[in-house]
C-alpha cells in the first residue's frame, strides 16, 4: 500500500477524491490532505508520502510552486496534477519539474485508475530494487547506517526528510525507510517527531520561550501542527505540559 496526499483548496474536491474513489483497491491509502502547496510541504515533515495528487491554481502556494520545491530537493515523491486548466504552458512547466501526469478536471474514472495503476507499477519496481539489497546487507553496516541517520536527525531535525537522510548515507530512500523500521521498530517520520518533541519538552522548561517560538525553532510554520504532534507524544498540549 502506498501513501497518497491530496492537495486542493476546495474541500469538496478533496473530500470527494478521498471518499468516493476506491484507492485501497488499486494500492493506495490517503494519509493526509492539504489546501495548498505550503501546507503540503509542512505535512511532509511529519508524514511519509509516496504520491501527491494536486491541483495547480491554489492560494498561498500553487501546485507548480510545490512541484518546483520537490524537484529542487530531488524528492522521490511522484506528483500528479489534477487541474481545471488545460493550458499548454502549465503542462510544459509540469514536465520541467518531472510531474508524472497532468489530468484535466473533470477527469473520467477510468483515466484516474489507469494513471495510478501505472504509478503503482513504477513504485513496485523501485521497491523491488531495494529489497534484494536488504537481504544481502551486512548487519554491522546496517547498524552504522542507522547510527549515522540518527546522528543526522539529531543535528538537523528542524527540516530533515527521509530523502535528505537517505542522501546523507547514500542509500535509496525506499531502502532507508524499510531498514529504519526494521532496526528501530519505528517509522522514520515517527522517530523525527519524537526527537522534535523531546527537544520541545526541554525548551518548554525554559519560561523565556513562548510556545509559538518553540514551534518555529522546531521548523513548524503552523503552530497547530506542532501542538497536534506534541499532544500525540505526551498526551497533553504544550501549554498543559508546561503548567504541570
Amino acid at each position: 500500500m502506498y501513501n497518497l496526499m491530496i492537495v486542493d483548496d476546495e474541500i469538496e474536491i478533496r473530500t470527494g477524491l478521498k471518499n468516493y474513489f476506491p484507492w485501497n483497491e488499486i494500492g493506495y491509502e490517503v494519509v493526509c490532505e492539504a489546501e495548498n502547496g505550503k501546507q503540503a510541504l509542512e505535512l511532509l515533515k511529519e508524514q511519509h508520502v509516496d504520491v501527491i495528487l494536486s491541483d495547480i491554481m491554489m492560494p498561498v502556494m500553487t501546485g507548480l510552486e510545490l512541484a518546483k520545491e520537490l524537484h529542487g530537493n530531488e524528492s522521490p515523491i511522484k506528483l500528479v496534477f489534477l487541474s481545471g486548466y488545460s493550458d499548454f504552458q502549465y503542462a510544459k512547466q509540469a514536465m520541467i519539474y518531472s510531474v508524472k501526469n497532468y489530468l484535466v478536471k473533470p477527469t473520467v474514472y477510468k483515466e484516474l485508475v489507469e494513471v495510478f495503476q501505472s504509478l503503482k507499477t513504477e513504485l513496485d519496481k523501485e521497491r523491488s530494487k531495494a529489497e534484494p539489497r536488504m537481504e544481502a546487507a551486512d548487519p554491522k553496516q546496517e547498524n552504522r547506517y542507522i547510527a549515522a541517520i540518527k546522528k543526522f536527525i539529531d543535528e538537523s531535525y528542524t527540516n530533515v526528510t527521509l530523502e535528505s537522510a537517505s542522501n546523507y548515507v547514500h542509500l535509496n530512500h525506499s531502502y532507508t525507510s524499510k531498514l529504519f523500521k526494521q532496526q528501530t521498530g519505528m517509522t522514520f517520520m515517527d522517530y523525527v517527531i519524537q526527537v522534535k518533541m523531546q527537544k520541545a519538552a526541554e525548551l518548554l522548561a525554559d519560561p523565556t520561550y513562548k510556545t509559538y517560538e518553540i514551534s518555529e525553532l522546531l521548523g513548524y510554520t503552523n503552530p497547530h501542527n506542532f501542538t497536534r504532534s506534541f499532544k500525540r507524544i505526551y498526551g497533553k498540549s504544550p501549554r498543559e505540559y508546561r503548567n504541570g
